[in-house]
Parts: C-alpha cells; sequence; structure tokens
C-alpha cells in the first residue's frame, strides 16, 4: 500500500512539472508558434479566404511536424522569417504595394511590390492548396491560419519562378536574392503573412 502512494505521488508530482512547463510555454507563446508553424494545423475554409489580404511581413511554415522538430522547433521558422524579412525590404514588398483579393466568383487580384498578377483561383480545403491562374503564370500556394490573419505560402523552391517573373515584370533585379534565399529551405514553405 505503501509503494502505490509514492508511486502515486511520484505520477503527481510529474504531471504538476509537466503541466508547469506546458503552462510556462504557452503563456510565453512559444507552444502556439509551433503549432501554428505546421501547414495543415489549423484549417482556412473556403468562406473564411474570400476578401482582401494586405502583407505584414514573411511566413514561412513547415509541412510537417516532423521537420518542424529537426529544424529546432518554433524558432527556426522565426529565424527563416527574420533572414527573409531583409530581402523582401530590399525589393521593396511592403503593406502599401503587396496584397492579394480573394472573390466569391472564383477570381483574384493582387499586387507583389506594385506588381499586378490576376486571374482565377481554386481553392482546395482538404490540403489548402491555392492554384492561381493568371495569364501569363499558374501558381500553386498555400494558405495557413495564423493568429493574426492567414499566411500565402509557396514551397521554397517554386518562390524563386514566381520572383523571377514578378521581376521580369517589373524590371527589379533584387528579386533574384530572395529567390536563391529561399532555395535553402527544402521541406519549408515561404511567402506571406497577411491580414485584412
Amino acid at each position: 500500500m505503501k509503494s502505490i502512494r509514492i508511486v502515486l505521488v511520484g505520477i503527481v508530482c510529474l504531471m504538476m512539472t509537466s503541466c508547469g512547463q506546458m503552462l510556462n510555454a504557452i503563456s510565453n507563446g512559444s507552444a502556439i508558434n509551433a503549432i501554428t508553424s505546421v501547414i495543415g494545423m489549423d484549417k482556412v475554409s473556403s468562406r473564411g479566404l474570400i476578401g482582401t489580404w494586405n502583407y505584414m511581413g514573411p511566413g514561412c511554415a513547415f509541412t510537417s511536424q516532423n521537420l518542424l522538430a529537426k529544424a529546432g522547433g518554433e524558432v527556426a521558422a522565426a529565424q527563416i522569417e527574420e533572414k527573409l524579412l531583409p530581402y523582401y525590404q530590399q525589393v521593396g514588398i511592403s503593406p502599401s504595394n503587396t496584397y492579394i483579393t480573394f472573390k466569391e466568383d472564383g477570381t483574384f487580384t493582387s499586387k507583389i511590390d506594385g506588381t499586378p498578377f490576376s486571374g482565377n483561383y481554386t481553392f482546395d480545403e482538404a490540403t489548402q492548396k491555392i492554384t492561381l491562374k493568371g495569364l501569363l503564370l499558374s501558381v500553386n500556394c498555400y494558405t495557413k491560419r495564423e493568429i493574426s490573419g492567414i499566411s500565402i505560402l509557396f514551397e521554397a523552391n517554386k518562390l524563386l519562378t514566381i520572383l523571377q517573373t514578378m521581376a521580369a515584370l517589373s524590371g527589379n533585379k533584387d528579386m533574384q536574392a530572395i529567390g536563391d534565399l529561399s532555395k535553402q529551405y527544402d521541406g519549408v514553405r515561404v511567402g506571406f503573412d497577411m491580414k485584412r
């Protein structure tokens, strides 16, 4: 009987320690950030996608929890976003010139660094995949719900193609640097954090 009590006390202590660590992580935001750093954890609905989304900053998400764990947790996503920020600033991407509007009729309009891109889109809620079809370019991207809005994210290696096309249309050669940086992140989707 005495040994059962000791075991029970040990389990309770272990649980309290774990709960304390979890509460501490939640209170400083790291547990929430870790969860939101993985694609598909909190999905956007088709209805929730409709509207105009304005650029807030670089976005990043891992395609699986395993990749997130290997990269060192939510800190890795924040570090990638920090590395992208100067490149985005260098090419002039800002809230005043970068946005996307999804309409109920399946059309979209957008600007990246003031360069227009519009056409039709389809959205698959299960995979969170958005296919944007314009006159010169067809692009797949993914959405991820964030605390303050959504992220529109691209496979890191696909971001180069998009930015090179936008650079050719706008004449901005600095966009190449973002594409070069994006090659470093396999299994990571990068793009834009957006809010209404």
